[in-house]
């Protein structure tokens, strides 16, 4: 084999191994010693130095996302507990659930989507049969895959996959298309859809007669399935085919993928965007750990937009003057504000230097030594690095029909004097914010109600979350976007949980060490679609139960200013303000009281 195959296949499995860290949020994955029975992580890598055609590597990487789709999505517990009782069953309860964090993926992430397409397609059209005469020829967890595959994935089958399933279809059918509606609901909550699933198949016809099929019932071989599929039909391919395989193989690779340093990028993943993609992650995945009551009817109709996409550059420069002509008044306070607190910042630094160094900077009070004694050598010294700077503040804004008016003016105003100050200062200022799309629940209350109005369905509208500025955005480039939060007609609901839940999900992920998520709100989470529905505390609960998880089982600190409202019965650390002019006070107690706990644990 040659070095560039070698160098190629090196790269990619290096991009497999990245893969599955960002994709499974597993970023302290020891890849020192991995192999296939890498047994502490339990994620298996495959010997990519057998790979010889495109094929061969499409399935690699497929399998590889599957199994960090699985590590993230996909709860042992959970599956265990709704385990059929029928051991006939356990074969396709596997599938099941393997399709349903693999769609989870797709919807996550198009390049993830597009591997596991690939990949099935490949699968299918691999598929041949010499005899296909009745259900004994084709095996009910063969079918079964193909079935969800074009239920759950939209794929097309060709001929014989369609003559495969054909025999069972009458049977998936009657049992399971009636609840698709449901199941395709709650893909994000592994429970209900595991329990739904479990009662679908042992009520199965064919399986309460003789026609079963032996199963597996080791949670930790379902992804082995797939391999089952391709040996079965491996076994009743033509030999002659292996052999061709074997002799085409050092040609094969070459053909499939040119070994240049642009077609490797183009094979590979763009991790750097794999990582900005996971915005679009199921928000009530990371919700469910925290609050297993939670519940959301639909993410389909959720939005996570850039301010700058939601109104055209006129009116966001015209909304940005109107931010600066209510500026005015509170220019000096402004100036006042930023300078106390940069120098309040700047002081908790507490600069060290490192002295009589051979060298560095020259220390000049060490020079009357020389003029003393020439004899002595010249003394350097270098400032010591400091850990301060890396730091991240995410002001998180509620963008509710309430803050309409003076509120949301007062929070403008928390944002931009926090970008601009704290940038000053090296620390990392991200703006996010959050509301609906609609009132009245929009269109997830009509899908709602279009189907059986279940009952406590749960969060029942579409969620709109803004991001103002990011984190690595200079103050200058974003200052129009935070203008934005003027706009009347963006103000609609609030539902605080998921909100909270989105933005400690994306700062967890920042490498800095320190980490402070701001909340700015006037009370208590507010819609009317899902309150009218629900409990009457449902999003209350969920609120509060996402800021005790944040204060009291993570590196993050969170705080929150109330405008006009008390919030401390949601927020450990939480002030009142119902003016700007206490806005100085406020934010410099606040932002220095935790810069001087630096050290602390929550």
């Amino acid at each position: 084999m040659s070095n560039k195959e070698n160098n190629f296949k090196e790269q990619f499995k290096q991009a497999l191994i990245s893969t599955v860290k960002v994709i499974s949020e597993d970023y302290r994955l020891d890849v020192k010693n991995i192999d296939k029975n890498l047994s502490s992580k339990k994620i298996d890598f495959f010997d990519v130095t057998n790979l010889s055609s495109k094929n061969d590597f499409i399935r690699l990487r497929a399998e590889t996302d599957s199994t960090a789709l699985k590590k993230k999505f996909s709860n042992k517990e959970i599956f265990n507990k709704n385990l059929p009782t029928n051991p006939s069953c356990k074969s396709l309860y596997n599938i099941a659930e393997k399709i349903r964090y693999e769609v989870l993926g797709g919807k996550m992430l198009k390049g993830v989507k597009k591997n596991l397409c690939e990949n099935y397609n490949q699968k299918i059209v691999s598929m041949h049969k010499d005899q296909l005469k009745n259900k004994k020829d084709v095996p009910i967890i063969e079918a079964f895959e193909l079935y969800m595959l074009k239920k759950f994935f939209k794929l097309e089958l060709n001929a014989v996959s369609s003559k495969m399933l054909g025999f069972w279809e009458k049977d998936f059918i009657t049992s399971i298309d009636k609840h698709l509606n449901f199941l395709n609901n709650n893909l994000e909550d592994q429970n209900n859809y595991n329990l739904k699933f479990s009662k679908i198949l042992q009520n199965m016809d064919v399986f309460n007669s003789n026609n079963e099929e032996n199963s597996k019932d080791d949670y930790e071989e379902d992804n082995n399935l797939d391999n089952e599929t391709e040996n079965n039909d491996d076994n009743q391919s033509d030999k002659k085919e292996e052999e061709n395989k074997q002799s085409e193989a050092q040609t094969s690779l070459d053909a499939s993928f040119d070994l240049s340093d642009h077609q490797i990028d183009e094979q590979l993943e763009d991790f750097d965007s794999l990582k900005e993609s996971k915005e679009n992650i199921i928000q009530k995945n990371n919700s469910n750990i925290v609050d297993q009551e939670y519940k959301i009817y639909t993410t389909e109709y959720d939005e996570i937009a850039k301010a700058e996409i939601l109104e055209d550059v006129k009116e966001t420069l015209k909304l940005r003057k109107n931010l600066d002509q209510q500026l005015v008044g509170f220019q000096d306070i402004i100036t006042k504000l930023a300078n106390k607190l940069q120098r309040q910042l700047l002081a908790k630094q507490n600069r060290a230097w490192e002295f009589d160094l051979e060298e560095g900077l020259l220390d000049s009070s060490k020079l009357t030594r020389i003029i003393m004694d020439p004899y002595n050598s010249l003394s350097f010294m270098k400032e010591k690095d400091l850990d301060f700077k890396d730091t991240i503040v995410t002001l998180l804004i509620d963008n509710s029909g309430s803050m309409r008016g003076r509120p949301i003016t007062i929070a403008a105003l928390c944002a931009d004097i926090l970008s601009r100050t704290l940038e000053r200062c090296s620390v990392k200022v991200e703006v996010l914010g959050f509301t609906t799309k609609n009132w009245k629940g929009g269109k997830s209350r009509e899908a709602w109600a279009k189907t059986d109005k279940l009952t406590n369905p749960g969060r029942l509208n579409d969620l709109r979350h803004i991001i103002y500025k990011g984190a690595d955005t200079p103050w200058r480039q974003a200052k129009n976007n935070i203008g934005l939060m003027l706009k009347e007609g963006l103000l609609k609901e609030n539902i605080d949980g998921e909100a909270i839940s989105w933005a400690y999900n994306r700062i967890k992920k920042r490498k800095e060490e320190r980490k402070i998520l701001m909340v700015i709100s006037d009370g208590a989470p507010v819609d009317d679609s899902t309150l009218s529905v629900n409990t009457g505390d449902f999003l209350e609960k969920h609120l509060k139960k996402m800021v005790k998880f944040i204060e009291t089982k993570s590196d993050v600190e969170i705080l929150a200013i109330g405008i006009g409202h008390d919030v401390s019965r949601y927020y450990g650390k939480a002030i009142k303000i119902t003016d700007v002019h206490e806005l100085g006070d406020v934010m410099i107690s606040q932002l220095s009281g935790l810069f001087e706990n630096k050290n602390k644990i929550h």
